[in-house]
């Protein structure tokens, strides 16, 4: 199979040539194994390859889930570990140990019941912290829009990958923006789902507070909604569980969702670049020649200052701890050589806050979700917003900097002033990527559903992915073009 043919299919298009028998799951396996080499070299987002064991792994009997066959990347923090693989979340100190995982987590298990083949782990900022990926430990990733330019973060690694189609889908998480901000940045489908909908386990209950979710990125709506078809249930001991679907999610896709009303975040919001109002208007436009009933209206604590105090309090202690937990698994103290000048200050900072003063950042998280909900309460259906505040940031441009103390973090936090709060709130939200500037760069827009209802989110961006078609799109570095001549 050339790289070329192998690269213009999502993941479900790949299975449904493996299962009639066009192409063998080997084959894929060796053109995916080819898309890495030719374009890795110039985006750095495969920094652990496992290509003998995907050899092997589609060499055998694989699962007969319904991504058999199919080949995947792991990302290299949180719920990517496989039990022996490198597992260095974007640091120098595990990467120097050599550290590898000696646990597979729920989601994992789940990915490879699904028949998807794992070639290798995708590149993060250190600890998962930034809102680009840039670690010291492996190197700025790019954007295959333009290499100059970031790819994202947390899962900046699993986008460029995607986006540049050596793989069609790739695991990613969201802390704070993590999968929709590198969807919005790399041009892909990034859907963070509701709280308890995918397990964290067996080695995490929650992390951050309830802020930390688990899935994927891909390219098309109906790879994302199948794939949560796969993956998504409770497990025994998780301190979360969402109501389960009415139906497949995959059966979502083309489904017509009636005529909503969707608030739009107004563009004269406080810090937002023009050309992601730009994109979030355009996207309104859009659904109103849809059917939808579209009006100017958001909760009114979206963007508030006062719960960026809280997400500092809660973030930092749980950073604290998280270094805590490594300096007991290396048997060393880790000090302030180990992390980037702004991981550090985040760490002595949680160190310094009490127990009481952390309940009561999770009181005020509650009050929150409280208040935020009653605004879908009051009969919105959705709620459209950029995803991210600015463009992709330029290579370089937000690494942490000694001599300006914590200004990485308050721009990644700038950055992701829309995303946030929906970590916060537990509520779905899906990235999708609806326009591309002047400048040739990705712009995502953000829609939000109320708590559990992922099926609306995906009939909506089905509707929005036919009456906008990104598909012809392509990167500047893209297998699609590996081998054809020019």
């Amino acid at each position: 199979m050339k790289v070329s043919e192998y690269a213009t299919h999502d993941a479900l298009g790949l299975a449904e040539l493996i299962a009639s028998g066009q192409v063998t799951a080997s084959e894929v396996t060796e053109a995916a194994i080819a898309a890495i080499e030719e374009l890795n070299p110039r985006l750095n987002a495969v920094i652990h390859k496992s290509y003998e064991r995907a050899r092997r792994q589609a060499a055998g009997t694989l699962p007969d889930g319904r991504f058999r066959g199919v080949p995947f990347l792991l990302k290299d923090l949180g719920c990517g570990n496989l039990a022996g693989d490198p597992h260095h979340w974007g640091t120098t100190f595990l990467r120097d140990a050599d550290f590898r995982a000696r646990t597979t987590s729920y989601l994992v298990e789940r990915f490879l019941a699904a028949g998807l083949v794992v070639l290798g782990r995708t590149n993060v900022p250190e600890l998962g912290a930034w809102a680009i990926t840039e670690p010291r430990a492996y190197g700025s990733c790019r954007s295959p829009w333009n290499t100059d330019h970031c790819s994202g973060g947390s899962s900046g690694g699993a986008a460029s990958a995607v986006a540049a189609a050596m793989v069609p889908i790739a695991h990613a998480s969201d802390g704070g923006g993590s999968i929709r901000n590198p969807a919005s940045q790399c041009g892909l489908v990034g859907l963070k789902p509701t709280r308890g909908r995918i397990s964290l386990g067996p080695d995490i209950g929650e992390f951050w507070g309830g802020m930390v979710f688990e899935f994927a990125l891909s390219r098309t709506v109906r790879d994302a909604a199948a794939l949560l078809d796969c993956v998504h249930g409770t497990m025994p001991g998780d301190p979360y569980e969402a109501a389960p679907p009415r139906r497949a999610y995959a059966s979502e896709v083309g489904r017509d969702p009636g005529r909503l009303r969707i608030g739009l975040l107004s563009s004269h919001e406080a810090g937002v670049h023009p050309d992601c109002s730009a994109a979030a208007e355009s996207a309104a436009r859009t659904l109103q020649s849809l059917g939808h009933h579209v009006e100017i209206s958001s909760p009114p604590d979206l963007s508030g200052s006062t719960l960026f105090e809280h997400l500092v309090v809660v973030i930092s202690s749980a950073q604290a701890r998280e270094v805590e937990l490594f300096s007991e698994l290396l048997g060393r103290q880790l000090g302030p050589g180990d992390l980037d000048c702004d991981n550090w200050a985040v760490t002595q900072m949680g160190r310094q806050v009490s127990a009481t003063r952390y309940l009561a950042a999770l009181d005020a998280y509650q009050a929150y979700q409280r208040r935020m909900a009653a605004w879908w309460a009051s009969g919105f259906d959705l709620l459209v917003t950029p995803t991210i505040a600015a463009p992709p940031p330029r290579i370089g441009e937000m690494i942490p900097d000694p001599a300006k103390p914590m200004d990485a973090f308050m721009r990644s936090g700038n950055l992701l002033v829309f995303c946030a709060p929906f970590n916060v709130t537990g509520q779905p939200a899906m990235s999708l990527p609806l326009h591309v500037n002047g400048a040739g760069l990705p712009i995502g827009v953000q829609l939000v559903s109320a708590f559990g209802r992922e099926d609306l989110l995906i009939q909506v961006a089905s509707q929005l992915e036919q009456a906008v078609p990104w598909a012809a799109r392509r990167p500047a570095v893209d297998a699609r073009a590996v081998g054809v001549r020019k």
